[in-house]
């Protein structure tokens, strides 16, 4: 049965609350973790990780499309933010030897076990994003809604957003948490997230940002990173969505580049850290070999059929996609039809 209005707002609300933690890393931990981001640089922004056109895009988020200016289509370019990413670990996997210690961090797998209420936890992947003054979009999203069978090493992240916040999965949604943690002593660039639902009053998680996390369910609540820096200081001449950000030791200062040239350079203070460590946790045993052994696992061929009977059922009049993952009507269809958004006032909280 298609869940209602109320009952989707329902699933849009995490586990428990966030939780908030001072002091998540040691000094050590965070110095190792800044010289490899120097190091390993330069870093591609975050929604050339994920997307390929706009319509992939507004599909992890909570809005309807839309058309440019004089009507012309939107591009990526047309929306790109000075916001980049890197993964440090994925698929239980740690990228770098000299960080193994934070990412197979047994105080943060107590600290999500307990969160959960659950017997079992494996780390999943850790990213940061790294960004100085911008305009950061105001528009809530949630995180890859991870699914038995339907995972970010096989799915496109628009794809389980969109079976997210329809309502339709969540027998087969897989328990997760995060630890997210931002060092920043900037103005702006809190953090505002929906802990109540969509259609709850929002909070905001204020300065002091200097090593401050919160334990959460990022993948059922809405929330968003707030604009960085100064408004005047936001605009970026040049952004495109195949931008790069990297570290320049001889001039020791940030340096965003477009086709290789640089378009904006920021001090290393004027710099805004996260570091999103998550993990996958199991109830008990029995959820954890149905995991393990594929025994009830989803496929996208069987995720699309779902959505479209569901969309029919709606009356939506929606053509029978030959390439799902790739058609771009059939993508429009299901932003249309499972738009959820936070209904308070929170274009004033940032």
């Amino acid at each position: 049965m298609t869940p209602t209005n109320d009952e989707m707002a329902r699933i849009l609300t995490p586990v428990a609350p966030p939780r908030v933690i001072e002091g998540v890393y040691t000094d050590d931990q965070y110095e190792r973790l800044w010289r490899l981001i120097e190091d390993k640089g330069p870093w591609p922004t975050i929604t050339a990780h994920h997307f390929d056109t706009v319509e992939e895009l507004v599909a992890t988020t909570s809005g309807p499309m839309r058309d440019g200016d004089g009507g012309m289509a939107l591009t990526l370019d047309d929306i790109a933010t000075g916001h980049f990413r890197g993964y440090l670990a994925n698929g239980s996997t740690c990228f770098h030897p000299e960080i193994e210690d934070i990412f197979y961090n047994h105080r943060f797998l107590d600290l999500v076990r307990d969160y959960w209420g659950a017997q079992m936890a494996q780390p999943t992947h850790m990213l940061f994003n790294l960004c100085g003054a911008h305009h950061s979009g105001l528009s809530p999203h949630l995180d890859a809604v991870q699914f038995r069978g339907i995972r970010m090493h096989n799915s496109p992240v628009w794809l389980m957003n969109v079976m997210g916040k329809s309502g339709l999965f969540t027998d087969y949604m897989v328990k997760m948490a995060q630890v997210i943690t931002w060092w920043y002593k900037g103005e702006n660039g809190t953090f505002t997230y929906w802990p109540d639902g969509p259609y709850g009053p929002p909070k905001v998680l204020g300065h002091p940002l200097w090593n401050k996390g919160v334990v959460v369910q990022n993948e059922v609540m809405f929330h968003r990173g707030d604009p960085v820096g100064r408004p005047e200081d936001r605009d970026i001449p040049g952004l495109k969505h195949r931008s790069l950000l990297g570290y320049e030791a001889d001039r020791d200062d940030w340096a965003i580049t477009t086709d290789g040239e640089v378009i904006r350079r920021y001090q290393p203070e004027e710099m805004r850290l996260l570091v999103h460590w998550s993990a996958e946790l199991y109830a008990d045993m029995a959820e954890a070999e149905k995991a393990f052994e594929h025994s009830d696992d989803l496929t996208q061929e069987r995720a699309c059929e779902m959505l479209l009977a569901d969309m029919r059922s709606k009356g939506v009049d929606v053509a029978e996609p030959s390439d799902p993952m790739n058609d771009s009507e059939f993508i429009k269809a299901l932003i249309a039809t499972y738009t959820i958004a936070p209904t308070t006032d929170w274009i004033s909280a940032a």
